[in-house]
């Protein structure tokens, strides 16, 4: 039996939103019997959202896409066992004759995932397209129409698909989004937006410091980064846990070693650093 899943690179997102529109394309005005009725216009069952960070002119944005997180614990499924349903290969469906008329169960998902068809009064959301798995494909549609490849979908049991060399390659740089929920969501991402910490190293002359190091150290947990500054003398250290303290000692040949200190509350622009003259 497969176990199906889905892995999201969000580095590799652009924001192009074809997966965003190939969900809309399958489901809108399409019924698809027991697995979901036709949706609306305006009714999606993905959402991609853009996430910008940082401040002044270092600021990153980021498009994660949120759809059902097909969890190992439903929140939904333990508050209405009898209208939502998990299949052996992990699929979480909602039965959609049982749900009929029962507007709460959209309140059931910490994520947000399930939206209302106005037209069948019924609750509806991502089926992880089982009707076409269930047909003999091997894809979402929305892996499928991905042009960067950033929405990876197969069978986690099977060593070889594409999914399970990717977790295998990526062990330990995987999680879960908004874990905090307790469902221990089916889908997991990579690269989800974090605080960052940046600068730019300015010599005694006023110029930019091409080369110096800088050194990052959590002063919580002892982590830590060493980065160079690039050509116009700019530094950044990415991906780091959220309030944290930190201590940044950047280092010159020929000027003061500089110490400074920062918490990532939110992302962490030290704007310029002018060293002075050893």
């Amino acid at each position: 039996m497969a176990r199906y899943g889905f892995v999201m690179d969000v580095e590799r997102c652009n924001g192009c939103f074809a997966c965003f529109l190939a969900c809309k394309d399958e489901h809108t005005g399409n019924d698809h019997g027991i697995y979901a009725k036709a949706t609306r216009e305006g009714e999606n069952l993905m959402k991609v959202n853009e996430i910008e960070y940082g401040s002044g002119s270092k600021v990153k944005v980021d498009y994660v896409p949120v759809m059902c997180q097909h969890c190992e614990e439903p929140e939904c499924m333990r508050r209405y066992p009898d209208q939502v349903y998990k299949r052996p290969d992990g699929i979480v469906l909602i039965d959609q004759e049982k749900a009929k008329g029962n507007r709460d169960l959209m309140a059931a998902c910490p994520y947000g995932a399930i939206s209302w068809n106005e037209a069948n009064d019924v609750p509806q959301k991502c089926t992880m397209c089982a009707h076409m798995l269930d047909a003999g494909e091997k894809v979402t549609r929305c892996s499928e129409c991905c042009p960067n490849q950033a929405l990876i979908f197969g069978d986690m049991d099977d060593p070889n698909s594409e999914i399970s060399q990717f977790i295998r390659e990526h062990e330990g740089e995987l999680e879960t989004y908004q874990p905090q929920f307790g469902t221990k969501p089916g889908m997991t991402y990579m690269r989800l937006p974090k605080p960052f910490i940046c600068g730019e190293v300015v010599g005694p002359d006023g110029e930019c410091v091409k080369g110096a190091k800088v050194t990052l150290t959590c002063k919580e947990c002892g982590d830590v980064k060493v980065a160079e500054t690039d050509f116009l003398g700019d530094f950044e250290f990415r991906f780091l846990p959220s309030n944290k303290p930190f201590a940044v000692k950047v280092e010159a040949a020929g000027c003061k070693v500089k110490e400074l200190e920062c918490r990532t509350r939110a992302s962490v622009n030290l704007g310029e650093i002018c060293l002075e003259q050893a």
